[in-house]
């Protein structure tokens, strides 16, 4: 399929259903630059895709010496061909932007100005090593990224652990993926995905969990699509306070969409939970076997009734047990869980109650069921498995000294220069340590936290502050970049070579397509520079790191995942340039083509000794001792556990009464670095918005395009509103808006920044910071003089019938579903005065025309 037929309108693509059981058939989608043919293309080089998490196999299309389109890999085992608009039309305009990052940056008199390597790096040096002498190794912190390489992330891990030895290391991962690793270590020992892609294939039932994987993972909703449009199609369950098109599919496919209350998913769960026990369908036999702590689970959501839930979640009870039904009475249940629950109340509990379903059901590592906890970044797996995160390489435990002695004896250095006194710095403690000016130099790479991270004001001043420097290394001057002291000009995708892994843990090589610009360097070239320039050294006298190009970072990497669960041995470049894409465990002995699931034998990596985490009290956080996961004696059985909900951080009051919540679009990426500089994605969805449902708006007088004040107690933003599908009570704005491709006059406007409003708050187990729970209001600025800028060919759909459709949006047929109601179930959100019209009965609106 090539560039006939129009993507943003046509989000997934031509259908191609088959029945259960069946392979999912290969559709190759193909964009190329205008003028470009694929005879005319000069070459085209290996990789995979990094605008989403998915990890679609992909060939860079290469003309002259540039990136000039893209073409799924028909045989790859992720997307079998397919692409979706972020990774068609975003993946290379962004590496030919005449605004490129070329030369390194320096600040003088308050100015960054050019300058070369030598005194960048000269300067990044001599602080480094200044702090170190003044006050050791807690000075330096570094915050990366879910989009670099294994092979850097690697390198990274080693500087930061083994040559510095400081505990503050973290990344963006912990703001979109830290709940679905700390889920997987509560529940089965060690992080790593337990489903499959392939489960798809297989199952009847498709729980999604906060996860409105239509817009976030376009390529695998279409590979849910091509199962519920054919033969034997899976019964799909929603949970989401939005009427997205997974809700859509979800009705019709006689499921169930759970518009649970913003901050309430534990209540749900629970309940769900309570129905497996008082319906008889736990397989009690296989629990016994195979967990343990039932016991103390059945007593915590005993008294969580439907009843009860549906009081504090906004729900039907009757919805609440037809869920819990279909998820009871199916033989192969799938579910997938993303930023609902993880930026969510309570996110590490709801996510592991998940993970309970399957285990009280004995529906994991066996095909058709499975948990995907899914990530929100393409490489956010690789920052986990390599320590370039708060954990320690190859799914180790900081608190097992054995397990810090096998990586001292790796890296041949002394064990207590290993940071492993303490649980590791998260990243809100590490930009707290550096408001404080604790942390002296803080490094930034691949990621922009002025826009991502919560509470925006407070993140510029600390980022733009005398009490701490700051290095930032990326491909554009980022809004985190310009209040940077140092910016390093860093080499982006297609241009430099490395391994990475998706969600489902499926490893590809990405080679090098072109020349960075400029003076610009990869990541693995940046941080190995550090580490000569700071004279970093073993035991023995030898570098540290001692490797220097991909393929040698690479196999160094192998090395650390020996006998660990994540087992990348068995994997070589020579072997990735072959089949494209190979799951990990990869090792010679025992699965020399990679492991499709994990736990197919219901052993578990809860070992005391194997262990990646003793685990956490999912109430408070507290941690288990050694002693007390001892005394368990799990011995490869998984772990049940429970923990009663209680009331968000902040509720709605009479002065702030509605819940705001954040989140994505299809057409862009994470802050747009990439994604708005295609052109086709960025008329698509040019601009911030925020949606409120037609009651809502009705009640304040706000019509479609109105501009809106949001407020919370922490910052406000004005933007237009989209009258659309969000539930009663709850305010949507998508995140990825900030300023740096706004006018001089546009900057002095208020902000349309989603996170000016969101809090320093966390979940007590993963510490990702909750960007759906906080309080607002809306007020209403000024009439608009048009629709707001919301696309309206998904989620953000508008409620009223004559809004135009999304630039580049008028639909084709493949598009089309079947017209469903807005509001089927519940009158009361319905419309009903001010200047949104009522919907006639069964009008669906559903044809709607940092390196991040």
């Amino acid at each position: 399929m090539t560039d006939s037929i129009d993507r943003i309108a046509d989000i997934w693509g031509p259908l191609t259903p088959h029945a259960r059981g069946t392979a999912w058939p290969a559709r190759v989608d193909t964009h190329l630059e205008e003028g470009i043919t694929p005879d005319s293309v000069d070459r085209w080089v290996q990789s995979a895709c990094l605008l989403c998490s998915n990890g679609c196999g992909c060939d860079i299309a290469v003309k002259d010496g540039r990136m000039v389109g893209v073409r799924g890999r028909g045989g790859d085992v992720v997307n079998h061909g397919r692409l979706g608009p972020k990774g068609l039309y975003g993946s290379t305009p962004w590496a030919s932007s005449p605004d490129r990052l070329t030369r390194p940056l320096v600040r003088r008199d308050g100015v960054l100005v050019e300058t070369d390597w030598q005194t960048a790096m000269g300067t990044v040096v001599e602080v480094s090593k200044r702090l170190l002498e003044e006050k050791g190794p807690l000075s330096l912190g570094f915050y990366t990224s879910g989009q670099l390489f294994i092979e850097e992330y690697y390198a990274l891990a080693v500087i930061g652990k083994a040559c510095l030895g400081t505990p503050h290391m973290d990344g963006n991962t912990r703001l979109c993926t830290a709940t679905a690793a700390a889920s997987f270590k509560e529940s089965f020992g060690a992080d790593g995905q337990p489903g499959s892609y392939t489960d798809i294939e297989h199952c009847d039932a498709i729980f999604l969990f906060g996860h409105n994987m239509a817009e976030t993972q376009t390529v695998l909703w279409t590979r849910i699509l091509d199962r519920t449009r054919g033969p034997n199609p899976p019964t799909i369950v929603c949970v989401d306070p939005r009427r997205t098109r997974v809700a859509d599919e979800a009705i019709r496919t006689g499921g169930v969409h759970l518009a649970a209350k913003v901050g309430t998913n534990l209540a749900l769960m629970n309940a769900l939970t309570r129905e497996l026990f008082v319906n008889d369908w736990v397989d009690q036999e296989w629990v016994q076997a195979h967990t343990v702590g039932l016991q103390d689970l059945l007593e915590t959501v005993e008294h969580c009734t439907p009843e009860w839930a549906g009081e504090i979640c906004g729900l039907d009870p009757a919805d609440i047990r037809r869920a819990a039904r279909i998820f009871g009475e199916s033989d192969h249940v799938l579910s997938t869980v993303l930023q609902g629950f993880y930026q969510s109340h309570q996110a590490t509990a709801a996510s592991v109650a998940v993970n309970n379903l399957h285990l009280l059901r004995a529906q994991i590592g066996k095909v058709g069921s499975g948990v995907l906890q899914m990530n929100g970044q393409p490489t956010a797996q690789n920052n986990r498995e390599c320590g370039a995160d708060g954990d320690l390489p190859g799914f180790r435990n900081w608190d097992n000294a054995a397990h810090v002695q096998e990586l001292a004896d790796l890296w041949d250095v002394d064990a207590s220069v290993i940071p492993h006194w303490a649980p590791p710095t998260n990243a809100m403690e590490i930009f707290r340590h550096a408001e404080e000016g604790t942390i002296g130099m803080l490094w930034v790479s691949a990621t922009n936290p002025a826009v991502s991270m919560p509470q925006s004001a407070r993140m510029r001043k600390i980022l733009g502050g005398d009490q701490c420097f700051v290095v930032v290394q990326d491909l554009f001057l980022t809004e985190t970049a310009q209040l940077a002291d140092v910016v390093l000009p860093a080499a982006g995708w297609g241009e430099k070579t490395g391994t990475f892994t998706n969600v489902n843990r499926t490893v590809h090589l990405s080679e090098k397509a072109v020349e960075p610009p400029g003076e610009a360097k990869s990541d693995l070239e940046i941080f190995t520079l550090y580490a000569e320039l700071m004279g970093f050294t073993d035991r023995s006298g030898r570098p540290l790191p001692s490797w220097r190009t991909p393929e040698e970072a690479f196999e160094a990497w192998k090395e650390a995942t020996a006998g660990r669960p994540v087992d990348y041995t068995g994997l070589s470049y020579d072997q990735l340039r072959g089949p494209s894409g190979i799951p990990w465990p990869v090792n010679a002995q025992t699965a020399p083509d990679g492991t499709d699931r994990l736990y197919t034998d219901a052993v578990f990596p809860t070992h005391t000794d194997e262990c990646e985490t003793y685990g956490h009290d999912l109430l408070t956080g507290g941690a288990v001792t050694e002693t007390e996961h001892r005394a368990l004696a799990p011995a490869g059985r998984a772990f049940l556990k429970g923990c009663e909900w209680t009331p968000a951080h902040e509720v709605p009051s009479d002065e702030y009464p509605l819940l705001f919540t954040t989140g994505r679009t299809v057409y862009q990426f994470h802050t747009r670095t990439k994604t708005a500089r295609a052109r086709r994605l960025n008329e698509a969805a040019p601009d911030a918005w925020v949606e409120l449902s037609a009651e809502d708006a009705a009640g304040l007088g706000v019509a479609e395009g109105d501009v809106v004040r949001v407020e919370s107690p922490r910052g406000a933003i004005e933007v237009q509103a989209r009258v659309g599908r969000v539930m009663k009570g709850a305010v949507f704005a998508p995140f990825h808006y900030g300023t740096w491709d706004l006018t001089d006059a546009e900057l002095d406007s208020p902000s349309r920044q989603a996170n000016e409003l969101t809090m320093t708050v966390w979940d007590p187990v993963s510490k990702q910071p909750y960007f759906k729970t906080a309080a607002c209001r809306v007020v209403k600025v000024r009439d608009g003089d048009g629709p707001s800028p919301a696309p309206t060919t998904a989620a953000s759909a508008p409620a009223q019938a004559d809004v135009p459709p999304t630039r580049g949006g008028t639909p084709t047929s493949s598009v089309v579903l079947d017209p469903i109601p807005l509001y089927p179930n519940d009158p009361a959100q319905a419309p009903r005065s001010g200047r949104v019209p009522v919907l006639p009965e069964g009008d669906a609106r559903t044809s709607e025309g940092g390196r991040s």
